[in-house]
């Protein structure tokens, strides 16, 4: 490029620069409260292009096309043109805002584009708040003492494995008896409130024990409910809505949830001979090496998760700043799908991650205000040790996902980008580096690892007070919401 491109291409950044004035107050940690002011010159600028381009081609009775005075054009279509010229100014300031501000922002601003009106004189100034990544010093994190359960599986460990697992490929057969211990009911399920009714859900199959967990709210003594009774018998339990329900309206209160009983099955355990035919697999020796590697994997989530609980507490110990009430309820999602992801990756089955779900969802604002302050640790530990996602860690995570979901990598790849979820693969990726880099620079102590869990819950997709969107879509101009060009967001 030579001396005279360069020179010009330099002029005319120059020239397309906004003289703005901005004010930036903090209003918290995580919030900032911008006003951003574009002088009067820069207004006329703006609508000065604009009649460039409109001058050429304007239609003006009395006049050949393009051929009017340009004041008459301008007096003419000065109001038409007041839209596009904020439009543009609000792109080009905002986008401007972000390129010279030191915060970094974590969402788009929450500005009211209609509410912005370009005055007949003067400057234009408009106003918005916005979410930034907290200021702070990252902690020390190596050297860290933690704790990893560890365990060599024995024989024995499999043979009580295949055991346990014998009823997952077993079929229900429907039985004209009463419902005992682990049965299985087929229901409707109907939630009521004063006698009106809040939601339900029909033929739905839950296995009956001691604890029945819904996605928000928790029935304890199922079993006891349920043991005794048969097909066309109805049972009501009463269930306390969690205080993170989605429906704000009922938290904290108790509904009636009736179970209209339609059928009781029951299982019967198969042999591993039976078990390995079922899945195709040529021997009974292969089926138990496929064992010990599912049983394997699981430890390693165990090892994961554990020590992933440690290095939050010590990365967050001292990370006192508060974060605001509606991005930790944007941000629970997030950590319910990671969740659900990493649970996915590592072969758990969909019983034991809805109940998992379930589980998360009652208390998630808490485990999210702790996990996001860990999310915003970690990433500053990426940037500084310079760890980046790449295209091989999305096809490994989404081929190990696909083959748990017996499922093509490419559909799981359309499922994830249709839902929204890849961002979420992305942070996934990201943190899991920075916490084997982490693991890397720590000391160890061993601990047991139980190799089998008592099973006395069960647990259904099912939400007692109705399932509502925690957040609202925000409309524009009547439509489907848009977001603000201009601020980038930290994923950027």
């Amino acid at each position: 490029m030579n001396t005279e491109t360069s020179e010009t291409e330099a002029t005319t950044e120059e020239e397309t620069k906004l003289n703005l004035s901005v004010d930036v107050k903090e209003t918290s940690a995580c919030e900032r409260h911008v006003t951003v002011t574009v002088p009067r010159e820069d207004i006329e600028r703006y609508f000065s292009k604009q009649f460039d381009d409109l001058v050429p081609k304007a239609e003006v009775p009395g006049f050949r096309v393009g051929k009017a005075p340009r004041k008459l054009v301008e007096k003419k279509f000065r109001k038409q043109l007041s839209n596009q010229v904020k439009g543009s100014l609000i792109m080009d300031s905002l986008s401007q805002v972000s390129d010279t501000q030191d915060f970094s922002a974590i969402s788009e601003p929450d500005l009211d584009f209609e509410q912005v009106n370009i005055p007949e004189e003067g400057d234009l100034t408009y106003e918005f708040n916005i979410e930034v990544r907290p200021e702070f010093d990252i902690p020390n994190w190596k050297g860290l003492k933690l704790e990893r359960p560890e365990h060599e599986f024995t024989d024995d460990d499999i043979s009580d494995h295949l055991k346990s697992l014998s009823n997952q490929f077993s079929d229900m057969a429907p039985v004209d008896e009463a419902i005992k211990a682990d049965d299985y009911a087929v229901c409707n399920i109907t939630s009521i409130l004063d006698g009106e009714t809040i939601n339900s859900q029909e033929e739905v199959v839950i296995q009956v024990r001691p604890t029945l967990s819904l996605s928000d709210g928790t029935i304890e003594a199922f079993d006891e409910l349920m043991v005794g009774a048969s097909a066309e018998d109805k049972k009501t339990a009463k269930v306390e809505i969690s205080e993170h329900s989605e429906n704000e309206d009922l938290r904290g209160k108790t509904v009636e949830v009736e179970f209209e009983i339609l059928d009781v099955k029951r299982m019967e355990g198969k042999e591993p001979e039976e078990i390995a035919k079922q899945l195709g697999i040529e021997s009974v020796e292969k089926l138990q090496e496929l064992v010990r590697s599912s049983m394997e994997e699981r430890l390693q989530y165990a090892q994961r998760e554990t020590i992933r609980e440690q290095i939050s507490l010590n990365l967050t110990e001292s990370a006192t700043w508060e974060l605001p009430p509606d991005l930790l309820r944007r941000q629970s999602k997030r950590e319910l799908d990671r969740s659900v992801m990493e649970m996915r990756s590592s072969g758990f089955s969909e019983q034991e991650i809805i109940a998992r779900e379930n589980t998360l969802r009652k208390n998630i604002l808490e485990k999210t205000e702790t996990l996001l302050k860990e999310h915003f640790i970690l990433e500053r530990i990426a940037e500084e040790e310079k760890v980046e996602d790449e295209p091989a860690d999305y096809e490994i995570e989404i081929a190990r996902i696909a083959m748990q979901q017996n499922d093509s990598p490419r559909r799981v790849r359309a499922r994830l980008e249709r839902t929204g979820q890849m961002d979420s693969l992305r942070n996934m990726i990201i943190e899991r580096k920075v916490i084997e880099q982490i693991t890397e620079n720590a000391t160890f102590k061993g601990t047991d690892y139980e190799t089998t869990q008592k099973e006395d819950s069960a647990a259904v997709n099912y939400f007692a007070a109705g399932h509502k969107n925690a957040i609202p879509e925000a409309k524009y101009d009547g439509g489907e919401a848009e977001p603000i060009p201009g601020i980038k967001s930290e994923r950027d």
